[in-house]
């Protein structure tokens, strides 16, 4: 394995399809950044991808505090260049319309709506030099009026800011630096 100089974040990198993403890129080469709700559940995780001869830094996250997200990925970009941010929070609450509450809708939404615009914000300032005019995480946003029909529309230029692909095709949201003058959200 060559190593990188290169980090990647996973936010989520649980038993499953986050731990075996930080397995995949550990193996190519990147060091690692791995982030999950109860980090003492990241040790076996650790422990495989250290035998294999790669680098990880674990610990607990709260991918809904966005003082903990921010704190993560500039740890991640400290170390090394972020070259990637793979936002994998699982919020599978399953309960019938009627008998679900404010209160579990507002937690499964802070977990999975709330906190990917929390990681693809902050991995979208860390993979883009700074702009003069604010950005919004996906690309520019305007919008204007329609003079002949008196309508507020909203015009987004996000696709031309997608790539089609990127390599490994993994993760629910990645920013890389790839496009080195634009930030890149890529959402499958």
């Amino acid at each position: 394995m060559q190593k990188r100089n290169r980090t990647v974040a996973v936010i989520g990198a649980g038993d499953f399809i986050g731990g075996e993403i930080a397995k995949k890129f550990a193996a190519q080469g990147f060091t690692i950044f791995a982030g999950r709700r109860n980090g003492d559940k990241l040790a076996p995780l650790v422990k495989e991808i250290e035998a294999a001869g790669g680098e990880i830094h674990a610990r607990s996250l709260d991918a809904r505090k966005e003082e903990e997200i921010t704190a993560f990925l500039n740890d991640a970009d400290k170390h090394a260049p972020l070259e990637a941010c793979i936002f994998n929070i699982g919020a599978n609450v399953n309960f019938p319309i009627l008998e679900t509450t404010e209160r579990v809708f507002r937690k499964v939404w802070e977990m999975a709506c709330y906190s990917g615009f929390l990681a693809g914000r902050e991995a979208a300032r860390r993979s883009s030099p700074p702009s003069p005019r604010p950005r919004a995480a996906c690309g520019r946003w305007r919008s204007r009026w329609r003079a002949s029909s008196g309508r507020r529309t909203s015009t987004s230029r996000i696709s031309s800011s997608i790539p089609e692909s990127t390599p490994n095709g993994c993760g629910s949201a990645a920013s890389r630096r790839s496009v080195p003058t634009r930030s890149t959200i890529r959402i499958c």
